[in-house]
């Protein structure tokens, strides 16, 4: 299959948007008390480094360029959590339910790529078992705010 500039965008997109997941877990890492959940943190975000990798990899297989920063969208995520935290004396509940808002919109995005008819079987693969990470991921959030409660 031809992996167009629209599929390339795209992925391109969902490469930013790890940078960002990556940069808001470190964030949160450093702002959690609670050691399990710090580990947690520092977990993910290296999972989104090396999502990050392969689909810096995948992209340049197919001779694209992928984008280097992260998503305004996503500065404005960790932007959030910064003030959150600040008001909230670190409330490590209000920091797992911006988690979970961010994982639950990262599915999504994914769920719209993975549909395109016109992905590469490759491209295709290494999205689905993203997203099946990120679900579980968002699953584990869930686990996490239950326990704090």
């Amino acid at each position: 299959m031809e992996y167009t500039e629209d599929i390339s965008k795209r992925v391109n997109d969902l490469l930013e948007k790890n940078y960002d997941a990556e940069k808001g877990y470190k964030k949160a890492a450093e702002i959690v008390d609670n050691a399990k959940l710090k580990e947690f943190f520092k977990e993910q975000a290296q999972n989104r480094y090396d999502f990050g990798h392969q689909l810096k990899s995948e992209i340049k297989n197919f001779g694209e360029d992928p984008d280097k920063g992260g998503s305004t969208k996503g500065s404005m995520h960790r932007t959030w959590m910064d003030i959150r935290s600040t008001f909230t004396s670190n409330d490590e509940k209000a920091i797992l339910k911006e988690v979970e808002r961010g994982e639950e919109a990262a599915v999504e995005e994914y769920n719209e790529v993975i549909n395109d008819t016109t992905l590469p079987p490759t491209t295709k693969d290494i999205l689905t078992k993203q997203r099946n990470n990120v679900q579980t991921t968002l699953q584990n959030a869930k686990n996490f705010e239950t326990v704090l409660s």
